[in-house]
């Protein structure tokens, strides 16, 4: 866990920058809603808010970005008002959160956009459960979100806008179905169904606290696609909130809120938040929690009490979200990590075939592009199988099949990389032979997403010096090889049923 946040690559120092920005941007917001006469409360609800527009907001280019952006007020404001008029009116309440909790998940059939708009629904309702916000309030909530969306903007669309220098990033649609058959509409009923446990079982717990676990059972759900995602990422949670608590022992209580300190510990925080959220969610949930308990000093609450709680109902939420994946609607592991494998390994046939084209002298040809959406197809099939190959996951044959698999993906992945550089070399030459390697890859991509997998072969070539051809076959021989732990024995589901 330590190497992967440490020793994680960061090319072009993106999350470096990513976290810079965010500490930046919500700093800008705190300070304007401090001048801006709002209370300590305020504030904080600036805070939250510049957080999720800076945190949530991932559209594939930046006017996209600024457009959901802009957007994140018209539906946080009206769930803020109805968490607000519902604060003494218990059952109204929790239905209500419980359907912005349905909407929210549901909202991410409609991309990047929709999961962003549906992540700042449910934690605007959640903030409002937070600092108790009632009606009175309302006015000096709407302005603190206003104006730290505003901050937030001023500083990643104009400050620091570095996204104008880096190609946008393709953001592969999730696995297509319609009516209940669609991912998305499963979660969206999965989730609910947790929330509705978490949040009865959570008051039960506390009366006074029983959000927290509602937004366990949320926060796991996201990113998530099949149970088997859904039970790694609760595990993480729970590790992640149990190494948080102990440092909020060691720091967030003795410094019992204390403004300077704190003010430097947030920012430790939010740095943290952001840069170790692409690569550890443990990490990322341990900032989060030592994040929530400087605010509880700094509101004058926390207590080591109130940390033994936030871990009980932090264990509710998982366990919340653990029984709704697996008994209501459940998303096989299999199902999610197949279709992922195989939209990888059709945009290996397609970065093939633009590479070829480009070396057979065509101009219109982008091979460039293909590859981007290939690195993000396979870090979505890496988070597709990364229950199978958790160090807890008892079952060892799988685990090496799945292990083998993402090894001979890598390995395909970086002979088309080669492929695509050499087309891009206006130099290369063209080699009759290309035409002939490039319909055999077409035809093991054919196999192996048709489930014709066990007649995958290689051919057998004399060693390639042209380096295009050298590339392909390479890559026939990754693809011959991946047949046989694609190949799914009765009863031996490549990443479990």
């Amino acid at each position: 866990m330590l190497k992967r946040v440490f020793v994680a690559p960061d090319p072009g120092r993106i999350r470096l920058r990513f976290a810079a920005r965010a500490v930046l941007g919500i700093g800008l917001a705190v300070v304007v809603c401090s001048l801006a006469g709002l209370s300590l409360v305020g504030a904080v609800t600036g805070g939250l808010a510049a957080l999720l527009a800076l945190f949530t907001v991932t559209d594939a280019t930046v006017r996209g970005q600024a457009v959901t952006t802009a957007l994140l007020p018209a539906v946080g404001l009206p769930v803020l008002a109805a968490a607000a008029e519902l604060h003494d009116n218990p059952v109204a309440r929790d239905l209500t959160f419980l359907a912005v909790i349905g909407a929210g998940v549901y909202a991410r059939r409609f991309g990047p956009r929709g999961h962003s708009l549906g992540v700042f629904a449910f934690m605007t309702f959640f903030v409002a459960q937070f600092l108790h916000a009632t009606t009175d309030r309302l006015p000096e909530l709407y302005a603190a979100v206003l104006l730290s969306v505003l901050s937030a903007s001023a500083v990643r669309f104009g400050l620091w806008c570095y996204e104008t220098k880096l190609p946008p990033a393709p953001v592969p649609a999730p696995p297509a179905g319609t009516g209940l058959a669609r991912v998305t509409t499963r979660q969206a009923v999965q989730a609910t169904a947790g929330a509705g446990f978490a949040l009865v079982v959570g008051q039960l717990v506390s009366g006074q606290r029983w959000y927290w676990a509602v937004g366990a059972t949320w926060w796991i759900f996201v990113n998530t696609a099949s149970r088997g995602e859904t039970l790694v990422r609760g595990f993480r949670r729970v590790l992640g909130t149990v190494i948080g608590i102990g440092l909020g022992l060691l720091i967030a209580v003795p410094v019992h809120g204390a403004p300077v300190p704190t003010a430097v510990l947030l920012a430790v925080c939010v740095f943290g938040i952001f840069y170790t959220a692409a690569v550890s969610y443990t990490w990322m949930m341990l900032w989060v929690t030592l994040l929530a308990e400087l605010l509880y000093g700094l509101l004058g609450v926390l207590h080591p009490g109130l940390l033994a709680l936030r871990l009980a109902e932090t264990g509710v939420g998982a366990l919340g979200a653990v029984l709704a994946v697996l008994f209501v609607l459940p998303v096989t592991t299999h199902t999610i990590t197949d279709a992922w494998i195989q939209r990888a390994l059709r945009c290996v046939h397609a970065c093939t075939a633009e590479a070829a084209a480009r070396l057979a002298g065509s101009t219109a040809a982008d091979p460039a592009r293909r590859i981007a959406e290939l690195e993000q197809l396979l870090g979505r099939v890496r988070l597709s199988v990364a229950p199978l190959v958790h160090p807890l996951n008892p079952m060892l044959g799988r685990k090496r099949r799945a292990r083998r698999v993402l090894a001979l993906l890598d390995d395909c992945a970086r002979e088309t990389r080669g492929l695509v550089a050499v087309a891009a070399d206006p130099e290369a030459s063209h080699d009759a032979r290309l035409a002939a390697a490039c319909w055999r890859v077409e035809a093991a991509v054919e196999a192996l997403t048709g489930g014709d997998r066990a007649h995958v072969t290689a051919a057998a070539e004399a060693p390639a010096t042209e380096p295009a051809l050298a590339h392909l076959h390479g890559l026939e021989r990754a693809l011959a090889e991946l047949a046989t732990p694609l190949r799914t024995p009765p009863g031996s589901p490549l990443v479990g049923a």
